[in-house]
């Protein structure tokens, strides 16, 4: 890998700041989902935020709504700065999943959502009725 080093006065390590920048100005929400031992698992990346009073999540039919809302602020001697903004990521949850019996955890700034599966007894022929 190139080591690239911008020259005096150049606004080339701000960007290549904004464009490794894991949260902050690109208001991403990392996501990934997978099932594991029956269950739908949902994790989401959402550092720096409290679980009690910035994240929400809203179920309706087989949608399920995340937000989140960080506000950061640093400083040191010479310079301050903070970023803030809300996320917001609707995912389609697979139609097996057993919604009243979601259960989400927040632990070292990932946020775990599992749902239990219902058995959906695979795939099955459906029967045609005659009419006539």
């Amino acid at each position: 890998m190139t080591n690239i080093r911008p020259r005096p006065g150049s606004t080339l390590p701000d960007l290549l700041q904004w464009l490794e920048s894991p949260f902050g100005e690109r208001h991403a929400m990392r996501i990934e989902s997978y099932v594991d031992q029956g269950q739908f698992v949902i994790r989401c990346e959402l550092p720096g935020v409290d679980p009690d009073n910035d994240i929400h999540l809203d179920l309706q039919g087989n949608q399920l709504n995340i937000t989140a809302e960080r506000r950061y602020e640093e400083r040191d001697d010479q310079h301050s700065e903070f970023h803030y903004g809300t996320l917001n990521r609707t995912l389609l949850l697979p139609a097996n999943c057993n919604t009243d019996e979601i259960e989400a955890e927040y632990d070292a700034g990932i946020l775990t959502v599992r749902i239990p599966q219902r058995d959906s007894g695979g795939r099955r022929e459906i029967p045609i009725a005659r009419r006539g």
